[in-house]
């Protein structure tokens, strides 16, 4: 992108936050990342990056030596000081699946006082992925409530979701699907269309409304399509099918069959968005008193996914086990509903002795949401979790191969044919180590 610098202010740091934040400053932009974890910020301050995530933690140091990027407490000053504000703080499932709007309307609410002492032009940009309705019911109101001033007159606010997978984030941001941009009206679209001028893919100019529903649609089908494949995948075992050779046919029709992304037979979906997205859609179409038999089905599928692994295991009578990978998806150290938590959690429910390795995650590196989802979830993991690969594998009876950065190399040398291997991620057959006695797929 070549454009006029920007005053940018980023408030959330969590793995869209940092890396959006990070980027902008990449592209020449003077941004202040804006956050309430003290640890957030003076790692931001000391050139590190919040989060785990391919590519960031250069790109961060590297912005923070230039003075590009700083990270702030103070949510007020960090809008006098900025001209364009991205909200890219979290918005969770409560217990009925609801989203959790507080940040949001806490977030909008620190905002608006900004603006209450500012007198020049400012625009604010919802980056959460939030219910259609939600900038006009909430965003909106919390903001001029707050401020005293009226949107559209005094500041603008716009929404444009992210399209950003974890694990490969920074690369996504510069090479989106495309750009959605979400206004009431044209003032906020230039700003905007300045600021992503680069980006080599469409542009969609929409109302607030329809910009939400795209990035839900998006994240609906994702979650679909994963539950579709591993479905397929398991009958086709099951049926003594070539689930390898279905699925490449399967996949060769990109005309009717769409895309390759997340249609190969793997393991149960995780993380921050899918699971979440898809229960506030099932909470919304309970509210409107509409039935949507397939969204409904798909989070028991995945769950049942997760129990079909440990009922692998279990079936064997083996209760030793090495689990290889923790977090939902590699080269990330997010643990957020990652289904291989889940399945350490049944397996030991079910008396296995487990340890794990994975080398993107250490609790000393936690911060934020993800520390505070371990400690609700597994609050003992310190004790499962080792930093080599060998400790995990020599005790196992049973490995579990749970992600694509495993070294396979090393754990080649490692495995026994006293040892039984199963695949959650759907290795290439010449990748896969044969060291084990016993290979098995999920559903492959």
């Amino acid at each position: 992108m070549k454009n006029n610098s920007c005053k940018i202010s980023i408030f959330g740091l969590g793995y869209v936050g940092s890396v959006t934040a990070a980027c902008f400053a990449r592209e020449g932009h003077s941004v202040l990342g804006v956050d309430k974890d003290a640890g957030k910020i003076a790692m931001v301050e000391a050139g590190q990056t919040p989060v785990i995530e391919v590519e960031i933690g250069e790109l961060v140091r590297g912005m923070r030596e230039q003075g590009r990027l700083r990270a702030s407490a103070d949510a007020i000053q960090a809008v006098r000081e900025t001209d364009v504000s991205f909200l890219c703080v979290g918005t969770p499932s409560l217990r009925s699946g609801k989203l959790d709007l507080g940040h949001v309307e806490h977030v909008c609410t620190e905002i608006g006082e900004g603006l209450a002492r500012k007198s020049s032009y400012h625009l604010v940009v919802l980056r959460s992925t939030v219910l259609p309705g939600t900038t006009r019911s909430l965003a909106l109101p919390a903001l001029e409530r707050s401020s005293g001033k009226k949107a559209g007159v005094d500041f603008d606010l716009a929404y444009n979701p992210e399209f950003m997978r974890e694990g490969s984030a920074v690369r996504d941001f510069f090479d989106p699907p495309y750009t959605i941009l979400g206004s009431a009206g044209p003032r906020p679209l230039e700003m905007l269309k300045s600021l992503y001028g680069g980006i080599p893919k469409p542009v969609f100019e929409t109302a607030w409304e329809d910009a939400e529903m795209i990035k839900y649609m998006s994240n609906a089908y994702h979650a679909i399509k994963v539950g579709f494949a591993n479905e397929m995948g398991t009958l086709a075992k099951l049926l003594g099918v070539n689930t390898k050779k279905v699925t490449e046919v399967f996949l060769s029709d990109t005309k009717l069959n769409v895309s390759a992304l997340y249609l190969e037979p793997g393991f149960a979906f995780g993380g921050s968005c899918l699971p979440k997205d898809v229960r506030a859609l099932q909470y919304k179409a309970k509210e409107l008193d509409v039935k949507v038999p397939m969204l409904e089905a798909v989070l028991d599928s995945n769950i049942e996914h997760v129990r079909r692994a440990a009922e692998m295991v279990l079936r064997t009578g083996r209760r030793r086990i090495g689990m290889i990978g923790l977090s939902f998806k590699p080269g990330t150290d997010d643990l957020r509903e990652s289904p291989q938590v889940q399945l350490v959690k049944h397996l030991i429910g079910e008396g296995c002795q487990i340890k794990i390795w994975d080398g993107q995650v250490s609790l000393g590196r936690l911060v934020g949401s993800n520390r505070k989802y371990i400690e609700q979830e597994i609050p003992h993991i310190g004790t499962l979790l080792t930093a080599k690969l060998e400790e995990v594998v020599q005790d196992a009876e049973i490995v579990i191969l749970g992600t694509r950065a495993a070294e396979l190399e090393q754990l080649q040398k490692l495995l026994r044919p006293d040892q039984m291997l199963l695949d959650l991620i759907n290795l290439d057959p010449r990748r896969r180590p044969a060291g084990a006695g016993k290979y098995e797929g999920i559903c492959w």
